[in-house]
Parts: structure tokens; C-alpha cells; sequence
């Protein structure tokens, strides 16, 4: 990797003193180790306003590297906007205007944010861009997002109909029918709510991308900004939240640490995310909407189509308990739930340490490549593209994560492996999610002792007896309800 800052910052990482006079500019994007301001671009960005909203104050220099088919344009694009000075540390927030606890003990934005060179146009990312742009396969492309996008209008109605027939002629859709149906309509319309993230934020995609929230595990209104902007550009570095997925969780004791979770997550359901969208109303109130969504007409999207959800979701559970058909409810619910949390891990080795994953290459696409598994539940890609919530052709997403849907990534697949083979990267074969990843999962996640269990070197009747482990239980149920620890 190789960092462009400039010299003098780059002999000491430690935040200093805030220096006299007037204080640091706010309003500043780092882009190459230089300063720019983007206030008056948040409203003109074609890919929407969030994303650039939501990245001030950061290191966007592998973002503009990564999101863009041509990022010289983007360049020239900036110099419009530079303050004609080099970055400085209290140009970037610490941890990313994002919670603390997504992030290890002591990071520091300034410091751990990775840095790649995207100028070098003989790197795999530029050869796999440039295949891209012949016109046979950019027609192709084309034709498989309609198609894609036609599959998920069918899962739609399905999803509805399901549950109607559930709800109201349930001889037709018997309790293990009804289950397994909703988990795999779950799994799939989040994988086009995954899709719908990485696609501008702009029109009646705000209301889409809320699709990510149907399988109960995160929030779309805050995972646009954590996977889309932390984690895929900075795959397994410190920066990656989506590598902390689990750290609350983790601090249960292991026996109680499904049924646990579980409540937590159905405290979110129930009351927490939309406690967690509230908070970001005022925050967005405190802040400006002009801020962060360049007007009120870019924000109101975003919030309907958040708040849309969570109340379908809420109603859905109301329709079930008022019909007398809770049970079926709950265990859609679980089952969803716990196959698709594990389902945002599968896909990376999230269960090692950063050091172990590290590589050498300066190659931002080699990177992603060796960083990333694809993933297969039942052997055929288009299937598994949505059974597994968008991972199939993970590999692919994660080199080009402009791309608008998993059929466009299939499209593109033999591109890059025939371009990854020229730099020797071997192209491994996609890894089974139920009989590799899930059993590694399982015991990393589910069966390895509490955070608080390792640290003081407890045996296991101590784990699940002591008082703090039983306090730290209610405390994480409860703030399920309250909103704390979404993602």
C-alpha cells in the first residue's frame, strides 16, 4: 500500500494539540493527503447526496478509486473544490463519525485508514474496466440488471403472498412451508437491498435500498454507510466495521448467547431501529439537512422509506399474533435472522486477525480479490446470487461494487478471472456456505468462551454464573430496545 500524505505527517500519527487561532475547517473531504471542501457538491453528486454527505470529514482518496469508472475525471472534478493545502489530522474524525464499538480499542482514522495508489493503469482494476467498456459485454451487462431487477419485482409479490396465505387460508401454506418460503424470500429481497446500496442514492432507490432490512439483521439507513463506504473499500483493515459485526454479541456468555441475541434483536425489530432512525433525525436536524442531503426533497426518501420498513415489519408480527399464528411468525424470524447474520460474515475471514489477513500487494484489485470468497448454497450462481443475499459472485462485487446487481456480476466473472490470472492470482472455487463457512462460524462465534470469559481466564460455570455475566445478558437485551448496538 502506499501512503501519499504528506512527509512531515507521516513521522507521527499522534493527534496534536489543537493549535491557537481560529479552529479547523469542518467542512473537509481528504482526497490524496490534500484538503477539499465538497459542501456545495453534496446536492450535484450523481451518485446522490448521502455519500457524499455522510464521508466528510474521512479519506475518501479509495472510495474515488474504487466507486468510479473513471476517477481522473473525478480528480479533475475536485480541484474545483481544493483549499490549496495538505490534509491535516483534525481534518479527519477519529472513527469515522461512526460508534465507537464498530472499531478496535484505540483506532484512529488518521493513522489506520489504509492508503492505495489507483493511478498505475496497467493494474488489474483498470485491464478489468477496460474489457468492461466493449460494447457487446456493457450490453450484456445492461440486459442482466433488467433481468435481475424483474426477479426481485417476482420475489416482491411473493413475499406478500406468502404471508397472505398464511394469514388468511393457512391450509394452503402449512407452518414448514410458510417458514422455509419466508427465509429464503428474506434472504433474497436483503440481497437486493445489498444491490441497491452500492447504487446511486437517488430517486425511488432511497426507498429500495430499505429492502436490506427484511431479514432483521441491520439497519440499511446506517449499513449504506458501513459496508458501502467502510468496509468495501478498506476490506479486512481496521477500518472495516463489517469485521465487528459480532464484538457485542460476543460478550454474552456462550450458553446464553443465541436466546440472548435473539431478544436483542427482537428489541430492535420491535422498538430499537426505530428508536436508532430517530436519533438520526435529530442528528440530522442538529447537523443541517443541507449538510447531509443537500435539501430536505434529498432526505425525505431516505427517511420514509427507512421508517416504511420497520413499521411493515412491526405489522407483519402485530397481523401474526392478532391471527393467533405467533408461532409461525417467531420461528421465520429466528431462523431468518440467524442464517442471514452469519450470512454477512460468510463471506471474508472475519475470524482471524487483521495481521493474518494482511497482504503486501499495492494492488488495491489484487486485494480485494484475495480478501473476499464467493459463495454457494445450492451449486447454481443466479439462484445463489439471492440465496445467499448477493454473495455468489462476491469476488466480483467486490472489485467493481458499482455494478447495479448480482446477474451483472455473473456477467462479469470470466473477465476477471482471465485478467486475475495474468497477475497470478489463482481463482479459487466458491465456498460452500452450509459445509464450510457456517461449521467455522459456529464454533468461532457460538461456541468460543465470552469476551469476559477469556480475559479473566474463567472456567465455564463461572462464564454463565458470575453476577457481571448475568448482568451483561439484561443489559444487552435491553438495549435491543433502545437501538443500541445496530448496524
Amino acid at each position: 500500500m502506499t501512503d501519499t500524505r504528506p512527509a512531515t505527517e507521516e513521522q507521527d500519527f499522534r493527534r496534536p494539540p489543537p493549535p491557537d487561532g481560529p479552529p479547523p475547517i469542518s467542512n473537509v473531504w481528504i482526497y490524496n493527503g490534500r484538503a477539499y471542501d465538497l459542501s456545495d457538491w453534496i446536492s450535484k453528486h450523481p451518485g446522490g447526496e448521502f455519500f457524499i454527505g455522510r464521508t466528510k470529514n474521512r479519506d475518501i482518496t479509495s472510495i474515488i478509486g474504487s466507486y468510479h469508472k473513471n476517477p481522473q475525471a473525478v480528480e479533475r472534478m475536485l480541484e474545483r473544490y481544493a483549499l490549496d493545502r495538505d490534509a491535516t489530522p483534525e481534518d479527519i474524525h477519529p472513527k469515522n463519525n461512526a460508534p465507537d464499538f464498530l472499531f478496535k480499542e484505540g483506532f484512529d482514522s488518521w493513522r489506520d485508514t489504509p492508503k492505495y495508489s489507483f493511478g498505475n493503469s496497467d493494474d488489474l482494476l483498470h485491464r478489468v474496466r477496460a474489457r468492461l467498456r466493449e460494447p457487446a459485454l456493457a450490453a450484456r451487462i445492461k440486459r442482466m440488471d433488467t433481468i435481475f431487477n424483474i426477479v426481485v419485482a417476482v420475489l416482491a409479490v411473493a413475499y406478500f403472498a406468502v404471508q397472505g396465505l398464511r394469514l388468511f387460508e393457512p391450509g394452503w401454506m402449512p407452518l414448514p412451508v410458510f417458514v422455509i418460503a419466508m427465509v429464503l424470500l428474506r434472504s433474497s429481497l436483503a440481497g437486493f437491498g445489498h444491490y441497491a446500496i452500492h447504487r446511486a442514492q437517488k430517486g425511488m432507490n432511497k426507498v429500495w435500498v430499505n429492502a436490506f432490512d427484511l431479514n432483521y439483521v441491520a439497519l440499511s439507513f446506517v449499513t449504506a454507510d458501513g459496508h458501502a463506504l467502510l468496509h468495501h473499500p478498506h476490506t479486512q483493515s481496521e477500518v472495516d466495521i463489517k469485521k465487528n459485526v459480532f464484538t457485542m454479541m460476543m460478550r454474552v456468555p456462550r450458553l446464553y448467547r443465541m436466546p440472548v441475541h435473539t431478544l436483542h434483536k427482537l428489541g430492535h425489530t420491535l422498538t430499537g431501529m426505530t428508536i436508532r432512525l430517530l436519533d438520526v433525525c435529530r442528528l440530522t436536524r442538529k447537523v443541517g439537512v443541507k449538510e447531509m442531503y443537500g435539501s430536505m426533497r434529498g432526505a425525505l426518501p431516505h427517511f420514509i422509506g427507512s421508517f416504511g420498513v420497520r413499521f411493515l415489519l412491526v405489522a407483519e408480527l402485530v397481523a401474526f399474533t392478532i391471527a393467533g399464528d405467533f408461532l409461525a411468525w417467531f420461528l421465520q424470524f429466528v431462523i431468518s435472522l440467524w442464517i442471514s447474520t452469519f450470512l454477512v460474515v460468510a463471506s471474508h475471514d472475519f475470524e482471524l486477525d487483521t495481521e493474518e489477513t494482511h497482504t503486501d500487494t499495492e494492488d488495491w484489485g489484487i486485494n480485494q480479490l484475495q480478501q473476499a470468497y464467493d459463495l454457494k448454497v445450492v451449486g447454481n450462481r443466479y439462484v445463489d446470487c439471492f440465496l445467499s443475499a448477493g454473495l455468489s459472485s462476491h469476488r466480483v462485487h467486490h472489485v467493481l461494487p458499482y455494478q447495479r446487481s448480482g446477474f451483472a456480476n455473473i456477467a462479469t466473472e470470466d473477465v476477471l478471472r482471465e485478467e486475475a490470472e495474468k497477475f497470478g492470482v489463482e481463482w479459487l472455487p466458491a465456498k460452500s456456505f452450509f459445509t464450510d463457512r457456517f461449521p467455522k462460524q459456529i464454533r468461532t462465534y457460538l461456541l468460543s468462551r465470552s469476551d469476559e470469559a477469556k480475559e479473566r481466564n474463567w472456567g465455564f460455570v463461572r462464564e454463565h454464573c458470575s453476577p457481571s455475566a448475568l448482568k451483561t445478558c439484561a443489559v444487552y437485551t435491553a438495549q435491543g430496545f433502545t437501538g443500541i448496538g445496530t448496524v
